[in-house]
């Protein structure tokens, strides 16, 4: 095929980054998952996560009978529903309004009995989203705990481990405090999708122990204040387990995920004549690092054509980490990092690429990702800027945003993390 101008290249990223987002669309995915309803009782709503609003509309759309309830997003996430309530709160540093939010939810199911149904609608950012501290720590410590996960590197597997022993809602105690069965419909932001991790399980228990978290803390070095730790190490009651008879008539059904976005770009590529592979939906570990793997294959394709003949387009999905160094102040999130690196490791070669957050946000900023090309670095030497040093800072928003080179999508209505595509002409 002939060769892409970059601007060519960015339009076919951002084609396949909208079809991997389509193809996770909970319009598309959760008609096929629903429960039957109850014979006698009433059905509620609940859910936590940033695609949760646009979930509960969904739904709305699509069951046949009475509902109410209530759900908790990011700000700027919600939509318009009918009879479901939207509530907004901070995210990824819980506020007020999340706690407001937990016992919200944890009202909306309390007095419901064996013959109600619960539809629990979670995506990936329920973790900040229902802070819930149990007796003995404040939403302070919680503030505290998250801001040290989110510097500490470690991946979100192991942050909502810990997360889970140090709540009131988390690690199936929500869907513990009613009679109700619970049906969770899942749309997983987690590497390897296990419902019980997304957003920290608040209606899905796993077997992880609180020594798992005790673990895991001293595994990454992660910093927690004083008294949480010895409220874990001396107060904490364990989370409970799968086979806790409350869980019983429970259901849980993953609607949406990594591998079905990437399935979905990889086909809409070899449609316009680009052979795709998907390199894992499960790639984990710090951004800078991984993307010198994807741009040390990308570049042996580039120069050998091996392992793979060009022109080709490699996928991924997953979720790398930023570990944060002391007084960092920089703006970068983990998929502009990525594409920082990976622009600095592929420079001057024929190659093209876009890393971005499937939620539409990329850290704390309002870009779900970047584009980077193989002239990128060149270009920011020309504007004065120092590419190196800009990454040091974590600070690879800037570099993007003087390049205009970042993907602004707004909220998409769901999770499923990362999109890496990275294509060799």
């Amino acid at each position: 095929m002939p060769l892409m101008t970059p601007t060519e290249a960015r339009h076919l990223l951002g084609d396949l980054f909208r079809t991997a987002v389509s193809a996770a669309d909970p319009r598309h995915r959760m008609i096929q998952h629903l429960p039957s309803r109850p014979r006698n009782g009433r059905t509620v709503v609940i859910g936590a996560g940033k695609a949760s609003a646009q979930m509960a509309a969904v739904l709305e759309d699509i069951w046949s009978g009475d509902l109410t309830g209530v759900v908790v997003t990011r700000y700027g996430y919600a939509c318009p529903t009918k009879s479901v309530k939207i509530l907004e709160a901070a995210h990824p540093v819980p506020d007020e309004a999340g706690i407001s939010a937990a016992r919200a939810l944890k009202t909306a199911i309390a007095d419901l009995d064996a013959d109600d149904l619960v539809i629990a609608l979670i995506s990936g950012g329920g973790s900040a989203l229902l802070p819930d501290p149990p007796e003995g720590l404040r939403l302070e410590d919680e503030i505290a705990v998250a801001r040290s996960l989110l510097a500490s590197g470690a991946p979100i597997s192991a942050m909502n481990t810990i997360r889970k022993q140090l709540s009131g809602t988390k690690g199936g105690r929500l869907a513990a405090l009613t009679k109700a069965r619970v049906v969770s419909l899942i749309i997983s932001d987690i590497p390897g999708d296990v419902p019980a991790l997304v957003a920290s399980g608040p209606t899905i228990p796993d077997t992880s122990t609180l020594a798992d978290a005790l673990d895991a803390i001293e595994q990454f070095k992660i910093d927690l204040p004083p008294n949480v730790l010895a409220f874990l190490k001396r107060v904490s009651p364990e989370a409970p387990y799968p086979d806790d008879p409350v869980f019983a008539r429970n259901e849980v059904h993953l609607i949406a995920s990594a591998r079905q976005s990437l399935e979905a770009a990889a086909e809409m590529a070899k449609a316009r004549g680009i052979e795709a592979v998907i390199l894992s939906d499960a790639i984990e570990g710090e951004a800078k690092e991984v993307a010198k793997v994807h741009a040390a294959i990308a570049r042996e394709i580039a120069l050998r054509n091996r392992p793979f003949s060009k022109p080709v387009l490699l996928l991924s999905g997953g979720e790398t980490t930023v570990t944060l160094d002391s007084g960092s102040d920089g703006r970068g999130g983990r998929n502009t990092e990525f594409a920082l690196q990976f622009a600095i490791s592929t420079q001057g070669l024929n190659i093209a690429c876009l890393a971005a957050d499937t939620d539409g946000i990329d850290g704390s900023e309002e870009n779900a990702g970047a584009f980077s090309f193989g002239e990128s670095v060149a270009r920011l030497r020309k504007l004065g800027l120092n590419p190196r040093k800009i990454l040091s800072r974590h600070d690879s928003f800037a570099a993007f945003e003087a390049l205009d080179d970042l993907l602004i999508s707004g909220p998409t209505g769901t999770n499923v993390n990362d999109f890496r595509a990275v294509l060799i002409l």
